[in-house]
Formats: structure tokens, sequence, C-alpha cells
């Protein structure tokens, strides 16, 4: 749009017009102009608004005398005109136009053609909008918004920085052997205007952080160039040269498959004419990315550097590899032309003479050179931007909710008065105790569904672990045979005895029943231990902005924990010396001795039948014979079964089966080897003694007097007789039943001694703990001193929240 206005012709265009609010609103929010006067004419029933373009150095006059000869005299001045009523209104009565508007109305304008006119409107001004969007969001150096924008790719030497020089008419990219551009450039391109601008001055500003490893932002503001916004990436290379990594093609890719996949971003694809096109690196990435070829413009540069007889004609016209956007060829300066620092004008005029005199492309030179390119990457960016802003927007909307949300989850630091930190700690004490509580009787809302937590754990660790621990220990546990055996002889004293002892069974059992202590005790701490974890899980997101108050909760909790441990664990020792004090044999439960014997007998009872009828088996088969020749012993005609399986002692090797002889009954047997019989020679003496001992008859010769007292050190380790046997078992069956009933009680014990003494109490009294400890008006600034790194990540949120609103705002003004 021209800035001399004495050469604006006046044209004058009649529109109807229903509301003038939102005419001039349509004008100067959309156009940009500006009301510079308004007269009411209430005679004629019309109203008159003038509205410009008013320079920012531009003063307006303010009475209105003043403002009527200004707005008649001034060039370039838009006139509304609104007839209040309606046409068909047969009275026309006065109503107050800007009140009650009805009517239609004409504007004149004064203008030198309509692309001047509509340059204003905001829809056109969309690629200045991403821009700010840019600077907006390289203030903080982040990325969150996919913006619209031009990425230039090429392989290295391929013209690409001459392309962008053409485009912006000044010389300004780095030039060198190998990778010159080694971070990405985003290059913002502003057209300026002597009516649009205060300062009409041509200049250059860096926008990025000069110490930081990011994108260099360079914005050029000139009335050369037209609204663009480009990213120039490095070059593709082969081969590393210099103090370049062994991987500088592999990073190189990356980074610009990072920028090229993103969907908002066009693809300027540069590839030199004078290299066959299914070797362009830059068109193979951009078909990687884009195989549909709708977001990639192809640039062909070297068209004057093509070998005689050859052009690029049928790329150019899309006929070797289609694209959407199409090819579009350029001439750059050759390095003659740099050297000599040849102008960018005459640079540009020699690129346009080339194309309309080449003999293949004069048809198509108003289609080809840098002018051209730079338009149409304007139309196409300027297009894609207006479909994209809608997603942006809701994009951007999105960001500033979840943003809000997250900024309202760090809390509000600004605690002044006293009252409202002591409210702020109360709150959090409270908060913290139920959520205690909770997690232990499993009512807690955001409950777990990946593991066990809370009370669930202690419940498992009562019933599964601990249930376990106890069911694993058996009742006869690290007690042998020979121990039993040992402990009857012991409780007999040096009398040879009738019965049972009673005294072997306590003695025996009592140390069994201890061994239900070590499990109790460790299901008492491994509660604790839960207990603990759920004290560290317990907390808010408040809770977590005060790091000292919460590790003052922990402490208290854990000290309260730590205080009900050993009472509880003492408890829980009690109940296993309560239940090793007394051996009650007349609990209900208990097998008794007359039980336990029938049970012996049946047992034996069915062993001898099974063992008889294997005998008589192998009787009937004739494997062996079943019966030897029967043995004397001491002189009595004694039949009995013989042992099948006896070492060459004479013992029978493994557990004794019991056989009855004579064809006693049963209790016959149990009253001659349990109770004993009237032959003295039957009771239980040591072992391997000849029947002249036995019987007192025996002479000097016949007795090895150390032997014998050896024996006598050996006697543990000696077998046993089928009394002993029988005695042996009667103990084990005793204490394997009474056991039972301990362990059955303790496994119910022990867990409400825990949920009372330890859980239960913990629920009570955490809050009143909590409080007594806490609640000090003089702890209130420790307490509530907040975490730095919270503080960090609030200001961090502020900062992103402040920078969508403004980016919201600026999506605003151009939609």
């Amino acid at each position: 749009m021209t800035t001399d206005i004495s050469t604006y012709a006046f044209n004058h265009t009649m529109i109807r017009v229903k509301d003038p609010k939102i005419s001039l609103k349509f004008y100067e929010e959309i156009l940009g102009m500006k009301k510079i006067n308004e007269l009411d004419f209430p005679e004629g029933k019309f109203t008159l608004y003038f509205l410009a373009y008013v320079r920012k150095d531009e003063t307006l006059p303010k009475s209105d005398a003043e403002k009527n000869a200004y707005a008649f005299s001034r060039e370039g001045v838009l006139e509304l005109t609104h007839n209040y009523g309606t046409e068909s209104d047969p009275e026309f009565h006065y109503h107050d136009g800007n009140k009650e508007p009805r009517g239609f109305g004409h504007i004149a304008i004064r203008v030198d053609n309509i692309e001047a006119a509509c340059k204003r409107d905001k829809m056109n001004d969309l690629i200045p909008v991403v821009n700010k969007l840019q600077d907006v969001f390289n203030s903080i150096g982040s990325d969150t918004i996919d913006l619209p924008q031009i990425i230039v790719v090429g392989s290295q030497s391929s013209g690409k920085s001459s392309v962008l020089e053409n485009i912006v008419q000044r010389d300004f990219l780095p030039r060198g052997n190998g990778i010159v551009t080694r971070r990405p450039l985003v290059l913002q391109l502003v057209n300026i205007t002597d009516f649009d601008d205060e300062n009409s001055e041509e200049y250059g500003e860096f926008l990025h952080s000069p110490n930081k490893k990011s994108p260099i932002h360079l914005k050029i503001r000139s009335s050369k160039v037209l609204n663009l916004t480009l990213v120039d990436l490095p070059g593709l290379t082969k081969i590393p040269v210099g103090d370049q990594p062994t991987d500088i093609e592999k990073q190189t890719r990356n980074l610009i498959l990072d920028y090229i996949n993103k969907p908002n971003s066009l693809i300027l694809a540069v590839s030199p004419a004078n290299v066959d096109l299914v070797n362009s690196e830059s068109l193979k990435l951009a078909k990687q990315v884009d195989p549909e070829g709708k977001r990639t413009i192809g640039v062909l540069t070297k068209l004057d550097l093509m070998d005689a007889g050859t052009n690029a004609l049928e790329v150019l016209t899309g006929r070797v590899l289609p694209l959407k956007l199409g090819f579009i060829g350029v001439v750059n300066r050759s390095q003659q032309d740099i050297t000599s620092s040849k102008p960018m004008d005459e640079a540009l005029k020699s690129e346009l003479d080339f194309f309309k005199n080449h003999p293949a492309y004069k048809n198509i030179a108003s289609r080809c050179g840098t002018p051209f390119l730079a338009k149409t990457l304007n139309n196409i960016l300027m297009n894609h931007i207006r479909e994209r802003l809608p997603e942006m927007k809701a994009r951007i909307n999105s960001l500033i909710t979840q943003t809000h949300q997250e900024l309202l989850s760090y809390g509000d630091p600004t605690l002044e008065e006293k009252a409202d930190r002591g409210i702020v700690i109360l709150k959090i004490l409270t908060k913290f105790s139920a959520d205690y509580i909770s997690s232990i009787d499993g009512t807690i809302l955001d409950v777990s569904t990946k593991e066990l937590c809370g009370g669930a754990r202690i419940y498992y660790t009562f019933n599964n672990v601990y249930g376990a621990a106890l069911e694993s220990i058996s009742p006869c546990s690290d007690l042998t045979i020979q121990d039993i055996r040992t402990a009857i002889r012991n409780s007999t004293g040096p009398k040879p005895s009738l019965f049972v002892p009673e005294i072997a069974f306590e003695l025996l059992v009592k140390p069994q029943v201890r061994l239900l202590e070590p499990p109790s005790q460790r299901c008492v701490e491994r509660v604790y231990e839960e207990l603990i974890k759920i004290c560290h899980n317990c907390g808010s997101l408040e809770l977590s902005r005060y790091p000292r108050l919460h590790a003052k909760i922990i402490e208290i909790v854990s000290d309260l924990l730590r205080e009900r441990l050993v009472p509880t664990s003492e408890y829980v020792k009690s109940l296993i010396s309560i239940e090793s004090a007394y051996i009650n044999t007349n609990h209900p439960d208990f097998i008794g001795g007359g039980a336990a014997i029938s049970e012996i007998i049946r047992r034996n009872e069915k062993k001898r039948r099974e063992f008889e009828k294997l005998n008589r088996r192998v009787n009937d088969h004739r494997i062996f014979p079943l019966q030897s020749n029967p043995a004397k012993d001491d002189g009595q005609d004694t039949a009995s079964l013989p042992d099948i399986h006896k070492d060459s002692s004479g013992s029978s090797s493994g557990s004794r089966d019991f056989t009855f002889q004579n064809g006693n009954t049963s209790r016959d047997s149990f009253l001659t080897y349990f109770f004993g019989s009237g032959n003295k020679n039957d009771r239980t003496v040591l072992p391997d003694q000849s029947t002249h001992v036995r019987s007192g008859t025996y002479s000097k010769s016949e007795i090895d007097i150390a032997e014998l007292e050896k024996k006598l050190d050996n006697v543990y380790n000696s077998s046993l007789t089928e009394r002993e046997e029988m005695e042996t078992q009667l103990i084990k069956s005793l204490i394997t039943s009474y056991f039972n009933i301990v362990r059955k009680t303790i496994q119910d014990l022990v867990p409400k001694t825990v949920m009372h003494l330890l859980v239960n109490h913990s629920k009570d009294n955490v809050q009143i703990r909590l409080v007594e400890g806490l609640y000090k008006e003089e702890l209130f600034s420790e307490l509530l001193q907040e975490d730095e790194n919270l503080t960090s990540e609030r200001q961090k949120c502020k900062t992103m929240l402040e920078v969508y609103r403004k980016a919201s705002e600026i999506m605003n003004e151009a939609m």
C-alpha cells in the first residue's frame, strides 16, 4: 500500500448498515482503523462516522471544529453513514441511532485500489501472529506448541543458504567449508512500511539466550521482505571433516526429523538441479515424513549450472515427482558474485533475465525466481496458519487449564497472619491423621489396584505370613526319639518305672511351646514395619509443600509406634510364658493318655496284621523260609515271628514293628510291654546286657567293668527296646496334641494383641500426639517453610501460565 496519500482516488460505495456498533468494531478491530470524528444530524435522521489509519506519532485534534475540519480535509478517510429508522418506516421517528440502531446507510472511502484497502485485514497478518507466539515461547525456552513454520532442508552445499539470503536480500549467513550451520536458525521476516511503523529503519535482532544450546532466533525487519517464518537446519552430510563427530550424519538426520515430523511444519526441500533428483537427500527425508507430498515445497537451485542441452522443465512442471505445493526454480549468486559483492538487486535482475531468456523456462518465467518463491511461501504459510489456527487455540486453552490446575496444587504461599498459619497446620495434621486411619481401615479413596497396601498388608501378615510360619513348626521339631527316651529315663531316677512319668511329658513339651515365640515376635515387627510404611505413604500435595513439617510428622508418629512396640512384644512374650507355665492336660481338646494309648495300639495292631499278611504271602511263594529254627533265650522256649531285617548285631534296623506273642490280646500286650510283667527281666535295662547280668549270676571272668562303663556313656545311641519305642510314641503323640492346642491359641491371641496394643492404639492417639507436638505458635514459621524445589516449580508454572495466557490473547486478536 503506497504511503503517498495524494495519489488516492475517491470511491463511493453504498452499503446497508443495521448496527453501527458492529460496523465500527469491524473497521477498528479487524481493519485496524481509528474513528477520528462523529457527526450527528437529527434533522436528516442520520449520523456520519469518519475513520482513518492513524500513525503512532500523529496527534489528533481535540475540539469539535478542529475535528470537523480535519475529517473533511484529511486524505484517506473512510466515511460511514447511518440512517435512523428503516426505508419502510412511514414516519421516520428519531431513534437515537447509537442506542437503538435501525436503518440503512452508505460508506465513502478514498483508496488507490481494493487490495491496498484490504491489506489491514487481520487474517492477512497471521504470520506476524506466529512470530509473536514464537517470541513469547522463546522467552521461556519452551516449544510446547507446534507452531506453523517452514523448515528449510537440504544437503551440504545445495545452495540452501543462498536461497535464504536472496529471500532476505542481505548477506547475513556465515560461509565456509564443511557444515557452517551447527544449530537451528529460526528466521522471522517482518515486512515494514512507513505507513505501518513509527520507525521504518531496517534492522535485525537476536531473540535467543546467547549462552544456551538452543536454536538461534533472528528477527529481520525490512521493507524488502514478505512476512515469513523459516527454520534453517544444518545441511546433510555423509563424511565427517575437521572437528565434526564421527556420527555427524546420524545427528543431523535426527535433528532434521525432529523438526519435519511435526504436522504443523512445512518442508522446503532444496535440491541442486545439476544432481539427479533421485539422489536428493532432502526429498528423501521429506518423503519419509510426508509420503503424499501435501506439505512439501520443492526448490531447485543451480539451474544455470546444468550440463548443456539439459534442463529441469519436467521437474518444475511436476511430471517427474508430483508435489501438491509444486517445485520452484531459482538461480543463486555464483561464488564469484559473492566474492565481488554483487548487489542483491542486480542478482535478482540477472535471475529474472535468465528465466525470461532461457528457451526451456521462458514460458514459466513468471513462476520461477526468488520473488515468486517468497510470495508463494508467504501465501502457503498464511493459508497453513489459517487452517491450523483453531487447533492451536484449542491446544493453548487446554494448556491454560492444565497449568492452572497444577498451580493450584502447589497452594498459596501468601500466609501473612499467624492465625492463618495455625489453621493451615491444624488442617494438615487432621488430614494426615484421617489418611493414616483410612489407610489402615481400607476406606481411603485412592486405593491401589496394583498391590496390597495399608491394612490389607497387615491382614496378609496375620493370615498368610504369620499363619504359615506357625504351621511350618513341627510339634516335635528338634526332638529326636533318643531325646524322648533319655527324658523318660531321667524322669524315673534310680528306680524302675511302672508307668510313663508325667514329668517327662512336661519337660519335653515346654521347649516346644517356646518355639512359637520367635515367629510371634517377628509378626509384631512386621506389623510395626507396615505401620511405618503407612505413615510414610500418607500425605497430600499440600503437605509436600512443607518438608520440615512432613519430617516432624513422620518423626512423631514413628516415636508413637516405637513406644508401643516394646509393650506389644513383651505382652506377646508373656503369652508364650503363660502357655509354658501350666501344662493343662485337662484341656477338652487334649488327646489324653487313654486316647493316645488306644491310638498307638490301633496303629501297631494294624502294622502287625500287615506284617503277618506279608509273611504269609512270602511263604506261599516260597521265596525264602518264613521262620528259622526257633531260638531259645535264657532257657525259655518262646516262639516268635522272626525279624527279617536285622543287622549283624542282631538289632532291627529302622523303627521296630511291634508283634505280640502267643496270641495274646492287644490289652495283654499293652499291659506286658507298657506297665511291665511280673518278671523283672522284662523291664527296661541297659541294652545288650547278657542274661547273667539280668539274673545276677555271673562270674568275674564273664564281666568287663570297663566295657560296661563305656556302654553307660553311650547309652544315648543304643537301640530302643520295644517298651521304650512304645513309650516314645506315646510321648510324641501327647506332645503333638498339646502343641497343636497351644499353637491354635497363640495364632488367635497374637494378632488380637497386636491390633489392640499397637495398631488401634496408634489410630486412637495419632492426632492427639501430632497436635501436642506440633501445634505450637513458636514452631509455625519453621514448619511452614516451603521446599525450594516446589517454590521453583510454582514460579515456573506461573511463568508458563502467563505465557499461555499471553499466547491466547494473541490468538484471540488474530481470530
